[in-house]
């Protein structure tokens, strides 16, 4: 039981992935979250007003278990699975955190300045959450799908837009995290 508690080596997450993702090819399904947000607008109706949520949103039911199974999967992880001490994080990162004021996590994944509960008491986390929001939102309906539809559902596939967005994705987290959080914080 050990094992299960403990962060799982990248070669198990990777082949039980990439086995889910056989699945789906195999029944002629695609995978990703941002799907779901389309589908929850176009189940409220929405489509009667905007062309763009004006689809069969049923054909995609089975897509919303993956989003319950996400959220069941991360409550189970975060309360029952929380114990993080084979995760080594580099001492650089550490040392550049707290150039920032962010310290270390602590034999947590992620450290609590930017993603503690305390976040909600600063009007500048609060408008950086907001606006973080806003561009993914633009972002995912300009790539044609979100990082996780992309990078694994795509991927799998072989599509050639899916690496090109990957390796956006990528390129912007790498100018987020080494020019623009530091700017942030």
């Amino acid at each position: 039981m050990n094992i299960i508690f403990q962060t799982w080596p990248w070669y198990v997450s990777g082949f039980l992935i990439g086995m889910v993702m056989l699945s789906l090819i195999y029944f002629g399904k695609n995978f990703g979250m941002s799907t779901n947000l389309q589908s929850l607008c176009s189940m409220t109706g929405l489509g009667k007003r905007i062309d763009y949520f004006n689809f069969d949103w049923k054909a995609n039911r089975w897509n919303f278990l993956v989003v319950l199974g996400a959220m069941a999967g991360g409550f189970v992880a975060v309360h029952f699975m929380g114990d993080p001490s084979n995760v080594a994080i580099n001492p650089k990162t550490i040392a550049q955190l707290s150039q920032m004021g962010i310290e270390a996590p602590n034999g947590k994944l992620m450290p609590d300045a930017l993603f503690g509960d305390q976040i909600w008491q600063s009007p500048k986390s609060i408008f950086i959450l907001l606006i973080g929001g806003i561009l993914i939102g633009f972002g995912v309906r300009y790539a044609g799908g979100c990082t996780s539809g992309h990078a694994i559902s795509g991927l799998s596939n072989l599509q050639l837009p899916s690496l090109k967005a990957v390796i956006g994705f990528f390129i912007g987290g790498l100018i987020m995290s080494h020019f623009l959080l530091p700017l942030l914080f």
